[in-house]
């Protein structure tokens, strides 16, 4: 992984207070991808003027660096009641057709919104549907963004949610358990209202006979929210239609953590999906717990953060991967007064890697901190079609 950091008013003229760091992954020609994390460098500068910012390096990098199309962006906001439609309708001013996935999750830089863009060379995205259709050399990946219930309870949104997510699949002639790679669900008061996002995927999964025995989704299930205050629920959902039996590689780390249904959670530790001529690593949401299931360093966010990093470590081994080949990092905390020290931390650690320390307590009160990210690793594996 090549990884590169600069902030835009030392580089590029007229797109000051944005800084990006970004991850490379190429290993044939004209098949590379890009994940770039933005962020706003003046914390005091008005909404308005951070947008501003921001979207003025989004279309230098999307309509002028020449060899990638953007597959995927999500907007983290600090206020989605007052910023969604303005990042919305500025999004639809740059005329790029591309999944945008926007949440209330406070950077805790004390920044307004941040951004994260992934990229490929050779795509093209179109809409189908309520999906967004990305195509590359020899596979179609198909995204949801948004998806939202606003009605019921949420384990009521949750369901309804799924049923609509696999006609969409259906649609396209994909299904749930065999195409679909990677989940988030973005839970309006977690505290409250998790328990039902539990409940409605568990009788879901069920349903399409997903269970302990076969497998789950790799997910992350985190405090977020939209504009709407009566959605409890908003998803986000990713699959690739030409997957075969065996692409999929569940990850389990079972010396450091258990089966997630062990205590009635119904999704996978990690996902990697091979292709031809690369693998690439989802890990879930992951906090500090251990094989039986139980929470460790109770109240101590320091420690919590080395467990999670030992627990994530584990995942990326079993995949053959490591922290050198992730592209990305999602950071999720549940308490502001922690952000300085955890900060710090990953900055020692990980001072290159895209990533991004969010407001979004984890479903678990007594878990302070949790993650996720996403790797690549180069690979020859034989009989798959390459990317």
């Amino acid at each position: 992984m090549e990884y590169t950091s600069f902030e835009t008013d030392k580089v590029i003229a007229g797109m000051e207070n944005v800084r990006m760091d970004s991850a490379r992954f190429e290993h044939v020609p004209g098949a590379d991808e890009s994940f770039a994390m933005l962020r706003i460098v003046r914390k005091y500068l008005s909404f308005g003027e951070q947008a501003e910012a921001l979207f003025s390096l989004l279309d230098h990098l999307l309509k002028r660096e020449g060899g990638q199309t953007a597959v995927f962006v999500r907007f983290f906001l600090s206020d989605a009641a007052n910023q969604e439609a303005e990042v919305m309708r500025r999004w639809k001013d740059l005329g790029v057709v591309c999944p945008v996935s926007v949440i209330q999750q406070p950077p805790l830089d004390g920044t307004k919104l941040a951004a994260w863009v992934y990229s490929i060379s050779g795509a093209s995205v179109t809409r189908s549907d309520v999906l967004y259709k990305v195509n590359t050399a020899h596979y179609t990946h198909y995204w949801m963004v948004n998806g939202t219930c606003p009605e019921a309870d949420s384990a009521h949104q949750t369901t309804a949610l799924l049923e609509e997510y696999e006609a969409s699949l259906r649609r396209v002639g994909c299904d749930l358990p065999n195409h679909c790679v990677r989940t988030w669900f973005f839970v309006q008061n977690v505290d409250v209202n998790y328990a039902g996002v539990v409940t409605g995927r568990r009788e879901n999964f069920l349903g399409i006979g997903l269970n302990e025995h076969t497998h789950y989704i790799a997910s992350t299930g985190i405090e977020g929210r939209s504009a709407d205050p009566k959605a409890l629920v908003r998803m986000d959902a990713y699959a690739v239609a030409e997957l075969k039996p065996g692409q999929q590689q569940y990850l389990y780390a079972r010396t450091h953590l258990n089966p997630t249904s062990e205590y009635g959670v119904t999704f996978e530790r990690g996902v990697k999906v091979k292709y031809g001529d690369r693998s690439h690593l989802y890990i879930s949401g992951t906090a500090s717990i251990d094989n039986k299931g139980e929470v460790v360093h109770v109240g101590d966010v320091r420690k919590q953060t080395e467990r999670m990093w030992e627990n994530v470590e584990m995942l990326l081994k079993e995949g053959n991967a490591s922290f050198d080949d992730v592209a990305q990092m999602f950071v999720y905390l549940r308490d502001t007064a922690d952000y300085e020290v955890v900060e710090k931390m990953f900055e020692e650690r990980f001072p290159m890697i895209p990533k991004v320390i969010l407001l979004a307590p984890v479903c678990r009160p007594a878990w302070l901190i949790e993650m996720e990210c996403m790797a690549v690793v180069r690979e020859e594996n034989v009989g798959i079609q390459p990317f």
